[in-house]
């Protein structure tokens, strides 16, 4: 009895089994019929940036070293690193007696020199009644206008090393040039600081605007060069962005205002400046980013770069014809715009439809399903 149960039970079972599986391959042949689901989309024309980067460092706009012009003991520092200071605010002090000694003494030589002259102006008035009733020849005289000439240029030698011994004597207070920001400071109150150091006492800088000096190829100059004055449809943003340390973009677009005017023989490359405005300082001298400039598409034709796959140095897509069957066709892009690739008009054009993803599943001649993205996983 109990053989007989297990007999009909085993049975039942593959009968089951048997019914389950054919069930199943109906559903696949079905699902085969209908194509693999795979999400598609239709290319439409749009506009598009194409980027290019390059590594550019900052300085504002005026960036001075400030050096010391006379030697000497350096007595006060006024201000402080990072510190903003006007022009002509004072900023060290460097010991002033012995220049305050020199100019003292040229003072002297001046007073010195002015009572020569007036001896020998006394002279030539004085002898010029007997030369004019002929008591004295003109030799003499002549010889008297020559010692006065003498005097004279004694004089003005005298006023001309006072005047640079009043310039040195002023040099000892050393004052901003120009508004800006204060550098670090290497010296401290009671070194010896001297005209010929090879550190600056610090660096000043006026970071209102600044410039971000870049280098790029030859290749890309000529590019940029000829797009100015290129009559087709793509054209070079005359704004150029930065890309600041953190990946930000900043806030202020500039624009290129000069080059070098020369390749570089050693790199292949001419340098470049891009002006930005900074009125909220955020920007300071030694600061690094990138330029990003633009080449504008007004009408292009995007495609995902997930949706592409490569073989060898070749990029190819899957493109769907009336019957959803998938072909393997070989792009050509010029360039990338985000994630997406910008593709050439000769290799895709408006209304064609490609797979976007699962393209390892796919060779050509196979069916797709085209779905929605959003309806993918529960299509699976």
């Amino acid at each position: 009895m109990n053989t007989k149960y297990t007999t009909l039970h085993s049975i039942t079972f593959f009968a089951l089994l048997s019914g389950l599986i054919f069930l199943n391959s109906c559903r696949e042949e079905e699902v085969e019929n209908e194509g693999l689901p795979l999400p598609v989309t239709s290319l439409q024309e749009t506009s598009a940036a194409k980027n290019f980067e390059y590594i550019g460092s900052i300085e504002g706009v005026e960036s001075v070293e400030i050096r010391p012009q006379v030697d000497g003991i350096l007595e006060e520092i006024y201000v402080d690193e990072g510190e903003f200071v006007k022009k002509g605010q004072p900023l060290f002090k460097i010991n002033s007696q012995p220049y305050m000694e020199d100019y003292k003494n040229a003072i002297a030589n001046v007073n010195l020199e002015k009572a020569k002259l007036e001896k020998a102006q006394s002279d030539v008035e004085r002898l010029q009644p007997l030369i004019d009733n002929e008591v004295i020849s003109e030799v003499r005289m002549k010889s008297v206008k020559a010692d006065y000439q003498v005097a004279l240029s004694s004089l003005q030698q005298a006023q001309a090393q006072a005047a640079n011994m009043r310039i040195n004597l002023d040099f000892t207070t050393i004052k901003a040039p120009v508004n800006g920001f204060m550098g670090r400071i290497p010296k401290s109150i009671g070194n010896v600081v001297k005209q010929t150091d090879s550190e600056p006492l610090t660096n000043l800088s006026n970071v209102n605007d600044i410039y971000v000096y870049f280098s790029m190829s030859e290749s890309d100059y000529l590019y940029f060069e000829r797009a100015k004055n290129d009559t087709l449809s793509n054209r070079v943003n005359d704004e150029v962005k930065l890309v600041l340390a953190d990946g930000s973009i900043y806030e202020n677009s500039g624009q290129i205002d000069a080059n070098s005017g020369q390749i570089d023989r050693t790199t292949g490359s001419i340098m470049l400046r891009a002006k930005f405005n900074n009125p909220d300082t955020l920007l300071r001298s030694g600061n690094t980013g990138k330029i990003l400039m633009e080449e504008i598409y007004p009408s292009a034709i995007l495609i995902p770069q997930s949706a592409t796959t490569f073989i060898q140095d070749k990029k190819f897509v899957f493109i769907l014809d009336e019957n959803n069957l998938a072909q393997r066709r070989e792009i050509i892009t010029k360039g990338r715009s985000g994630d997406n690739y910008i593709v050439d008009a000769k290799s895709l054009s408006p209304d064609d439809r490609i797979v976007l993803s699962g393209i390892d599943k796919l060779a050509s001649g196979i069916k797709v399903k085209p779905i929605q993205r959003g309806q993918l996983t529960s299509s699976l």
